[in-house]
């Protein structure tokens, strides 16, 4: 990883080409393959979450297309092209199988992966989920970037400069309005997937949902019924002893939640 951050946590990819799109990746550890896709924001960095998970896995953080430093192509339009994407960057990396884990709107493209390429899960692990319908606890397009920011840490920002430190801001406004607009194309009518509750009996893998204890974000009671509609799927609360964890976990919790990853990801291959 390279030592040269603009801004905490900044970390330069590599970057593999994928059906002709340049798409940045991380990836570190040994051990069992684990793609983590991230939520809709907090890209370009290589945080303590994934540093703690890829002490026990082989940890592979892709940023999608129109968010951090993957271009936005021309053809996204809609989740079908995103999954694509993903089960040609998997073959790409010469993975039949993988562990997937996703956080939030990760976590819905998890899912829509999970529904349409279940034979390649090994494991799926869903964080704070969006996707099915009343996820979403206020409108995404429809808050300031206060309120935002409020909302994903509790009020607790305060304790975690770091993680809002994007470096210039003009950069940063930007770079922002570029991955809101891929959002926006993915997830604006409706804000969320009609289909998607039908297809996820169709996931055999070993399922974890993981919940925050106060999401703001996301409704804990609809992200968990992922768990009602994937067979076998289990639910579970990480915690943590300073702030109650917010929809973002990997912030107040990184080593917690990399272990439990790790776990679940090692027993789901017994």
């Amino acid at each position: 990883m390279s030592s040269s951050k603009p801004w905490p946590f900044y970390t330069e990819p590599d970057f593999l080409d994928v059906h002709g799109l340049k798409t940045a990746i991380r990836r570190k550890g040994e051990g069992e393959a684990v793609m983590y896709l991230h939520g809709a924001g907090l890209t370009r960095r290589w945080l303590p979450f994934h540093e703690a998970l890829s002490q026990s896995v082989d940890l592979i953080a892709p940023e999608h297309p129109g968010y951090g430093d993957t271009p936005f192509p021309e053809w996204l339009d809609n989740f079908a092209d995103m999954v694509i994407h993903y089960a040609e960057l998997l073959d790409e990396l010469g993975l039949e199988k993988v562990h997937l884990v996703g956080h939030s709107f990760g976590g819905w493209i998890a899912a829509e992966f999970a529904s349409f390429y279940p034979e390649r899960l090994a494991s799926l692990q869903l964080i704070a989920p969006a996707g099915l319908k009343g996820a979403f606890r206020h409108d995404i397009f429809r808050q300031t970037g206060e309120e935002i920011v409020a909302r994903l840490f509790n009020g607790h920002e305060d304790k975690f400069p770091d993680y809002l430190d994007e470096g210039d801001q003009v950069e940063a406004i930007v770079h922002n309005y570029v991955e809101s607009i891929t959002l926006a194309r993915l997830a604006w009518q409706p804000r969320h997937d009609t289909k998607l509750e039908r297809r996820l009996a169709r996931v055999k893998a070993p399922t974890q949902i993981i919940l925050a204890e106060e999401d703001n974000v996301i409704d804990n009671a609809v992200a968990a019924r992922y768990a009602d509609l994937i067979d076998g799927a289990k639910v579970v609360t990480i915690t943590s002893p300073d702030v109650p964890t917010s929809h973002l976990p990997f912030v107040q919790a990184p080593e917690k939640l990399a272990e439990m990853i790790s776990t679940f990801a090692s027993r789901s291959k017994e």
